[in-house]
């Protein structure tokens, strides 16, 4: 009779985390395939940036929120809004679209019945957009500044990378329970879009919260998207450093976990059924 030993419950973890370099080559090689879709999506957020800028120039910075005691112009205040708010976007959307599109194409079930934990699959599957939606936030809130002349505190930008890296596993954890929402429903496009939208509207991405009615300012700061958001500003428009960080990721890793928790309790209770009734190769 085999014991499972630490010593083989660590070779197995190994395994699995050896199995996901395939998966990172895999999606970048077909990222690379798609190159319109790469260009068309730096343009977009190009053309909204420059609507911002536009907006901008109506704005008075006096009516905004002071960060290190002085006021941000608004350009500045909405940069840090429109990366989070494309970063939740994407990062929400990508990783039920991954699972769906392994679903549809017929190897979700080949991938299944290898000897690959499902955690490593739904790891696997967005291990790509990981690496890359951070980078691309970083690079898009360095080409903004330099395009449109803003200033961002240069010490900043690595408290701000630390918010986000903390905030990342909370809408990953969102992705997952969309995924066992598509595994179950087939098709769940427009509520995603619908919590896409609801929390960008209560985040303060694009208008300071105050301007909210008090109750729902009050509900909108407790949101984790506008904790990141405004953990991000502090250190990029007012130069806090580490010192405006900590609070914000003591807060945002319980809250990541527990999203993680239920994102993954509902895909496997979601795989336990469709494969209990034989439609997880259905779509």
């Amino acid at each position: 009779m085999s014991v499972y030993t630490p010593a083989a419950r660590g070779r197995s973890v190994l395994g699995e985390v050896a199995k996901l370099p395939a998966f990172l080559r895999r999606d970048l090689l077909v990222a690379w395939s798609y190159r319109l879709a790469f260009v068309s999506e730096w343009g977009g957020l190009a053309l909204q940036a420059l609507m911002f800028w536009f907006v901008s120039r109506m704005v008075d910075p006096a009516s905004l929120p002071a960060y290190g005691g002085s006021s941000p112009t608004y350009m500045e205040f909405v940069a840090v809004g429109i990366a989070m708010s494309a970063f939740v976007q994407l990062a929400l959307s990508r990783v039920g679209v991954g699972l769906r599109g392994e679903q549809v194409q017929g190897t979700l079930e080949s991938l299944l019945l290898t000897p690959t934990s499902p955690a490593t699959i739904q790891l696997g599957t967005v291990f790509y957009d990981l690496l890359y939606i951070p980078l691309r936030t970083a690079a898009f809130l360095v080409a903004v500044a330099l395009a449109f002349g803003l200033h961002f505190d240069a010490g900043g930008f690595l408290p701000a990378l630390v918010v986000l890296v903390s905030f990342i596993p909370f809408v990953w954890g969102l992705g997952v329970l969309n995924a066992g929402f598509l595994l179950t429903f087939r098709s769940g496009g427009g509520v995603a879009g619908f919590v896409v939208t609801l929390l960008t509207l209560f985040s303060g991405a694009f208008f300071p919260l105050d301007l909210l009615p008090g109750w729902a300012e009050t509900v909108a700061e407790l949101i984790p998207i506008a904790l990141a958001i405004e953990g991000m500003r502090e250190p990029l428009l007012g130069g806090s450093g580490w010192s405006g960080v900590g609070g914000t990721v003591l807060v945002l890793v319980p809250l990541a976990v527990l999203s993680l928790a239920a994102g993954m309790t509902a895909f496997r209770l979601a795989l336990r059924r469709e494969r209990a009734r034989g439609t997880l190769g259905l779509y």
